[in-house]
């Protein structure tokens, strides 16, 4: 089955962590894509392991200062079996290290998880990511990033998101 044509937000798997560490939220998300059968098994040290060796955090003050900072995990195809971003809001902020300055430290307060299993896929994930990101308005932004509904976060991003 191709995924070109299947969504890349399900309202399934949208998920608010109150977990305080970085680990802590992958090990939790990993779980239940593991559950789901969206990954395999090793997901979740791999997804940590490319984490510590290529930081996926985002300023997104250079965007808008009024915006939280996000993350955008991801791992090698390998360990993932379908194609899709997985948001997951942070009840508490986790440190990332910045994607462009890795030795900064930034306060994320959501994520999107990239599932591809496409190896050549990885980086036109990210760009829709980005894409909505800078075409959506900033209030828009700022209620889909702060808010705890899956539902609401479903509704705007499945709409900014294709």
């Amino acid at each position: 089955m191709s995924g070109e044509n299947v969504p890349l937000i399900d309202k399934e798997t949208i998920y608010i962590s109150d977990k305080m560490t970085l680990q802590a939220v992958f090990e939790e998300i990993s779980q239940q894509l593991i559950v789901a059968d969206l990954v395999t098994k090793d997901f979740f040290e791999h997804v940590l392991e490319r984490e510590k060796e290529f930081p996926t955090g985002m300023d997104l003050s250079v965007v808008n200062p009024e915006l939280p900072n996000i993350a955008v995990p991801h791992t090698e195809a390998e360990f993932v079996k379908v194609r899709r971003i997985i948001p997951v809001k942070l009840t508490h902020q986790i440190k990332f290290h910045n994607m462009i300055q890795p030795q900064e430290v930034l306060d994320a307060q959501f994520l999107f998880i990239i599932l591809n299993n496409d190896p050549a896929g990885q980086a036109n994930i990210l760009a829709q990511i980005m894409n909505f990101i800078a075409t959506t308005d900033t209030e828009v932004l700022k209620t889909v990033l702060q808010s705890e509904n899956e539902d609401e976060i479903y509704t705007i991003l499945s709409k900014g998101i294709k």
